[in-house]
């Protein structure tokens, strides 16, 4: 089966040219049904050969929206509009209360690994929350703290060094040309405590056909009918482990999971088909995982309506839901590897329970 691109819509194939058995990905639906995923992608080659529940369905990404934030900048660094070395000092950049001066020693690059070491209540609810060091702690560029200070800001600085609202930004540069087919930009909303930080999260409601989209041209390099839509060498950066899994802290320690420019890089295998994967991660369960190795790629789903999106992002409930981790992706990942025709389950890829 050749590799291609989808034009207006996705082309299906049969999962027998793509190397799988059709009824081991009949049993594979029994453990989405176990889970609270509503639709779920898997992309070979270009063409869709599984999936589950509606694709079609727009929702929240929550920090999803983080790896396509990355990619986004990427043509904006090769142009030279943005200057990685940059520091918060030399951009103007404070915030509601002021940042101290060893935090405003933190470059752009410091900021997209979210190692900034500016530890600045957020303008948004998520991130690590709990496990936050002390301000003035970690000098910039020596410790990842998940956080939405860091992934708000450089939504950000994107704006002031591009003259670009994000969102456009993402309209432009990858809803037009990569041809999505379920893109709304009146939906795309910035939310957030404007009362607490100048920086509120640019939150993106997309469907899961379109993240695919996304996902592909992450394993194209970029490049996306003929055409270069993000250089080729920012992707790898981006896909890259700058930060490796032993480097993790708190929530994300033992997970197995290195850190691009906000891409998460699994690194729990030596398997040859995980070598080069990636992950974009949301809260509940939304997902991009993609093993360039095969030419795969596959996208979870958990539907969140847009009223609880906004709800959380007020402040109003922060109550969490069932939801499914980025572990039990990962294992997810596998299970489909195991559809594959002569392979034998792994030990291990029945996802574990969901989380509460």
């Amino acid at each position: 089966m050749m590799p291609t691109e989808p034009q207006a819509g996705w082309q299906d194939a049969d999962p027998r040219d793509a190397g799988f058995d059709p009824a081991a990905l009949d049993r594979f639906t029994g453990k989405l049904q176990s889970l609270t995923t509503t639709s779920f992608m898997v992309v070979s080659r270009g063409r869709v050969i599984y999936r589950h529940g509606d694709v079609s369905e727009a929702s929240y990404l929550a920090s999803t929206r983080k790896s396509i934030l990355s990619l986004l900048y990427g043509p904006h660094v090769a142009s030279g509009r943005i200057d990685l070395d940059l520091t918060l000092d030399q951009l103007g950049i404070d915030d509601v209360k002021g940042l101290w001066p060893a935090e405003k020693r933190a470059t752009i690059r410091d900021i997209l690994t979210s190692r900034s070491g500016v530890y600045y209540p957020a303008g948004s609810p998520g991130g690590d929350d709990a496990g936050t060091p002390p301000r003035g702690s970690q000098a910039p560029g020596t410790r990842l703290h998940y956080n939405n200070w860091d992934f708000n800001v450089a939504g950000a600085i994107f704006e002031q060094l591009t003259g670009i609202a994000v969102h456009d930004a993402l309209r432009d540069q990858l809803a037009v040309p990569l041809g999505f087919e379920d893109f709304d930009r009146g939906r795309q909303r910035m939310l957030g405590y404007p009362d607490r930080s100048r920086f509120l999260a640019y939150h993106m409601f997309l469907s899961g056909r379109d993240m695919a989209r996304v996902g592909l041209l992450v394993l194209r390099g970029g490049r996306w009918n003929g055409q270069q839509i993000v250089p080729e060498s920012w992707v790898r950066d981006c896909v890259a482990p700058h930060v490796r899994p032993a480097e993790m802290h708190g929530q994300f320690t033992g997970r197995g999971l290195g850190y691009g420019y906000y891409w998460w890089v699994p690194m729990h295998t030596e398997a040859a088909e995980w070598q080069g994967a990636f992950l974009a991660s949301g809260h509940y369960g939304q997902f991009v995982l993609g093993l360039p190795k095969l030419d795969l790629l596959m996208v979870h789903r958990r539907a969140i309506s847009d009223e609880r999106a906004m709800r959380r992002n007020a402040g109003i409930d922060l109550g969490d839901l069932p939801s499914v981790s980025s572990t039990q992706m990962v294992a997810l990942g596998q299970a489909i590897l195991d559809c594959r025709d002569g392979v034998s389950p792994r030990a291990g890829t029945t996802p574990p329970p969901q989380q509460p």
